[in-house]
């Protein structure tokens, strides 16, 4: 018998592979994985600005809690050739039930940032939102994205810079306003309060022994452009040129006196969807169905507002039953699989919104990390549509759920 002919016929060697960006996501198969690589290259002060939440971190918790509660109810011999996951929102499709939410400052994780997620949100035929802090303007996230854009807005104090913002938006085709309704105040967002965290970071000596640590962040964050609140860049209200406390920036800057009269002044200036971001009652949920807006998303900021707020995948069917099909619903907070997603749009909602599992992936890979995790999601959602005997979205409804 000749040994290595025995050894040829059950071994095979894998292909050594040169990208280092792709030897990294192979060690990836999940949320967490992508987490734990991004933990690992970032620096400790933007990946706690990325991962932390309010206070105790309690809702932070528990976002992602409530998905881990909720089982299934498996139905077998269902005879499902096919499982399709396209659905749509706002009248337009979406290639399965998802959004990806907005998130601030996003260069911080990569410095292609929102350009990154935007074109990879493109690829997933899914819609991308952009904040109003984001790092990259709203002409440059459209000048490289064909696909569908929206743009979430802040109650500035300057009413102007709302107004010249969403004339900005409407000219560069975006196609829904998302009103975050949370930010009255600052939350307490007491990681960032220890690091002493600011945007952009400052420089001391802990940011050199970091920078030290994190020597791929730190030559792509010392080579790139400037990190900056690129919407209002010239503006009075501060865009970032040094740095600045984002709890002393929010409370000075924004408008602690939003009603729902401004919702009322949003739709006078805006010919589109409206969405309103932060609902965390029945009673709001209730409201907004009866001011006409488009979309509700069931939000606690995720988890970096108001410690102690409900988890928003308990909220999905109570809202459900009480609205009645008057507003869409998208639940926002704690998404991490495909199998969320389901259990999201069963319970009641039109779609879940993510916003740190493409941080997360953006931080361990760019732009190919984000292509990942958005791939990952869809398979997740085929896969577990399959285990539990459902072949369309419109199919998923409680009966599913234990």
């Amino acid at each position: 018998m000749n040994p290595y002919r025995t050894l040829r016929s059950v071994v095979r060697f894998s292909p050594v592979e040169t990208d280092r960006v792709e030897r990294r996501l192979a060690r990836a198969a999940s949320v967490d994985d992508l987490r734990r690589i991004a933990k690992r290259r970032l620096p400790g002060g933007v990946f706690d600005y990325i991962d932390g939440g309010a206070e105790d971190e309690r809702t932070l918790a528990a976002n992602q809690a409530a998905f881990a509660a909720v089982t299934f109810r498996p139905r077998v011999l269902r005879g499902l050739e096919t499982v399709d996951t396209a659905s749509t929102i706002l009248g337009q499709p979406l290639a399965y039930p998802l959004v990806l939410a907005p998130t601030g400052f996003t260069r911080i994780a990569d410095p292609e940032g929102e350009l990154a997620v935007a074109r990879a949100a493109q690829r997933a035929g899914l819609p991308y939102t952009l904040s109003t802090l984001s790092t990259r303007s709203i002409e440059e996230v459209r000048a490289v994205s064909d696909g569908r854009l929206w743009f979430q807005v802040y109650a500035w104090r300057d009413r102007g810079l709302v107004k010249e913002m969403i004339d900005r938006a409407a000219a560069a085709h975006y196609e829904a306003l998302v009103l975050t309704v949370d930010t009255a105040v600052f939350g307490r967002r007491e990681r960032d309060v220890r690091r002493g965290f600011s945007l952009p970071p400052t420089i001391g000596p802990g940011t050199f022994v970091d920078g030290a640590l994190h020597p791929g962040w730190t030559w792509q964050f010392v080579r790139g452009e400037p990190i900056r609140f690129a919407n209002v860049v010239g503006r009075d209200v501060g865009y970032g040129a040094s740095p600045v406390n984002l709890s002393d920036y929010i409370n000075t800057q924004f408008d602690p006196a939003l009603s729902w009269a401004d919702v009322d002044w949003l739709r006078s200036v805006w010919d589109g969807p409206i969405v309103l971001k932060g609902i965390q009652t029945v009673e709001d949920a209730v409201l907004a169905a009866d001011a006409g807006v488009d979309a509700i998303a069931l939000s606690n900021h995720g988890g970096r507002q108001l410690d102690g707020a409900p988890a928003a995948l308990d909220l999905v069917a109570p809202v459900a039953d009480a609205v009645a099909g008057r507003t869409e619903i998208i639940c926002d907070g704690g998404v991490r699989r495909g199998s969320d997603i389901l259990k999201a749009v069963a319970a009641g909602a039109t779609a879940a919104m993510a916003g740190r599992a493409y941080l997360y992936a953006l931080g361990a890979g760019g732009e190919r990390g984000v292509d990942r995790v958005l791939e990952w999601f869809r398979a997740d959602l085929v896969r577990t549509m399959s285990l539990v005997g459902v072949g369309t979205v419109a199919g998923l409804d409680r009966s599913v759920l234990a």
